[in-house]
C-alpha cells in the first residue's frame, strides 16, 4: 500500500530485456535504506518487488503483464524515475490509497505554465474516465493528485513547484505517457452496485 507521495527522483541504470520480461536496475539511495529482497517499491506508480539491493541501487524483474498495463517499457538507462516505499503501518495518509497497481496508461496532451504553478492537461483511455471525478484523486506516475476538470476522455491536475522539482512530472512534455491508478474505492463501488448487485448482498 502507498500514498502517492513521491520519496524520491531516482534514475534507471540498466535495462536487460529478457524473453517476455524485463530486468530493471534502478538507483535510489533514500528508498533502498534497509530493502531486502522481497520487498516492494514503487517505480513511477507501479508496484515492484526487489530482487538484489546494495550501494544505493535495487533490482526488480518486471513481467509482460505490467510492461503492457505500464509505461515502463519505454524506459531505458538514465529515464528518471519516481520511486516510493509503502506505507509504514501507523504512519500518515499523505495522499491517499494507491494499491501500485496501475490501470492503463494516459498522454500528456498540453501544458499550462503560470507564476506559481503549472496546470497539465492529461488524456486517458475511455475505460478510466468513469472513475476519474472533478476535485477526485488520481494517481499519475505514482503521485498522488487532486483532479481540477475532467472531459470526456481528459482531465487536468495543477502542480505545485514542490511537485515540479521532486518528480518526473515536471520533465514530462506533450506525447509522453503517464502510467495512471484511478481510485480503487470507485472500483469497487461499480462493482459492487452493478447488474449483480442483489446477488452480491445476499
Amino acid at each position: 500500500m502507498f500514498t502517492g507521495i513521491v520519496e524520491e527522483l531516482g534514475e534507471v541504470v540498466a535495462v536487460e530485456q529478457l524473453a517476455d520480461a524485463s530486468r530493471f536496475r534502478l538507483r535510489g539511495p533514500l528508498v533502498t535504506e534497509g530493502a531486502r529482497h522481497g520487498d516492494s517499491i514503487a517505480v513511477n506508480g507501479v508496484c515492484l518487488t526487489v530482487v538484489e539491493s546494495g550501494d544505493g541501487e535495487f533490482t526488480a524483474d518486471v513481467m509482460a503483464e505490467t510492461l503492457k498495463r505500464s509505461s515502463l517499457g519505454a524506459l531505458a538507462t538514465g529515464s528518471r524515475v519516481n520511486l516510493e516505499r509503502p506505507m509504514a503501518v501507523g504512519g500518515r495518509l499523505g495522499g491517499h490509497i494507491v494499491q501500485g497497481h496501475v490501470d492503463g496508461t494516459g498522454t500528456i496532451l498540453a501544458r499550462t505554465p503560470s507564476e506559481h504553478w503549472e496546470i497539465v492537461k492529461v488524456g486517458l483511455p475511455a475505460a478510466l474516465a468513469r472513475y476519474v471525478v472533478e476535485k477526485g484523486s488520481i494517481t499519475v506516475d505514482g503521485v498522488s493528485l487532486t483532479v481540477v476538470e475532467v472531459g470526456d476522455d481528459w482531465f487536468t491536475i495543477s502542480l505545485i513547484p514542490t511537485t515540479l522539482a521532486l518528480t518526473t512530472l515536471g520533465i514530462k512534455q506533450p506525447g509522453d505517457p503517464v502510467n495512471l491508478e484511478v481510485d480503487v474505492i470507485a472500483k469497487y463501488v461499480e462493482r459492487l452496485l452493478g447488474p449483480n448487485a442483489q446477488e452480491n448482498v445476499k
